[in-house]
């Protein structure tokens, strides 16, 4: 039987004594920490503390915010990252900016990214980019939703995303889609996610728009194709997930 891999939310902030090296894993725009359930039962998790966990306002109670909401939740993660010596940190999606930031903070123990299909252009900022439309976020969390729920008719696996966003603070995920399109016209999300620390790319290039694939082509990154894998592959593919991190990690 597995040993548990992961902490109660009160116990979270705490250093965690274990023998395996912690891996922080961190969801993308307005999910939570349960769509790394599914890799708790992988080899992953027996060679790694696994520790998946919310970030404010998405599970988790929302911050002041005295920056811009990446920022603040950089230092979210980068705290979290320091009380539990973790060094490893997968972030999928916008997180993969968070994740970015938090690695290039003072003291930050982070060396290495292994992004689930994070920001790299703009164009990957199609769901939380689009909070800039509106302005007001209850207008957006509601159009969002009904985005969501049309969409899931055709791609189940979008039916526990949406349920995972209608959990979330709408201001939250209203600020955070905003600063996410910010953030990307200002910068190119590639190349600070490059510059933060040693990133393995993980995604599949179907789920990808062209602009990225670009990007990707023509900038050295390592990165790791999983086929058929949705933009949730910790959800649909978590073994081959685990099976490919663990390639790049030992």
């Amino acid at each position: 039987m597995h040993e548990p891999k992961s902490l109660p939310a009160h116990e979270g902030t705490r250093r965690v004594a274990v023998s395996r090296p912690t891996i922080l894993l961190i969801a993308g725009f307005g999910d939570n920490a349960s769509m790394f359930a599914g890799l708790q039962e992988t080899a992953l998790a027996d060679a790694y503390h696994l520790l998946p966990f919310d970030l404010p306002g998405f599970g988790s109670p929302t911050l002041d915010i005295e920056t811009t909401p990446l920022e603040s939740l950089a230092e979210f993660v980068a705290q979290k990252a320091k009380e539990t010596g973790a060094e490893i940190i997968v972030a999928h999606s916008v997180a993969s900016i968070i994740a970015s930031l938090a690695a290039r903070k003072p003291d930050c123990p982070i060396t290495t990214i292994l992004s689930l299909e994070g920001n790299i252009t703009a164009d990957d900022a199609y769901f939380s980019g689009s909070a800039a439309e509106y302005d007001d976020p209850y207008t957006f969390r509601s159009a969002f939703l009904k985005r969501l729920s049309e969409m899931a008719d055709s791609a189940p696996i979008i039916k526990r995303y949406r349920k995972s966003v209608s959990a979330s603070d709408p201001v939250a995920l209203w600020l955070l889609g905003r600063d996410a399109r910010r953030f990307s016209t200002e910068e190119v999300p590639g190349e600070v996610l490059a510059s933060a620390a040693k990133v393995t790319y993980l995604y599949n290039p179907d789920n990808c728009p062209e602009s990225t694939l670009e990007w990707l082509r023509k900038n050295p990154m390592n990165r790791i194709v999983l086929p058929n894998a949705t933009h949730w592959m910790s959800v649909d593919q978590p073994s081959l997930l685990a099976e490919k991190i663990l390639a790049v990690l030992q």
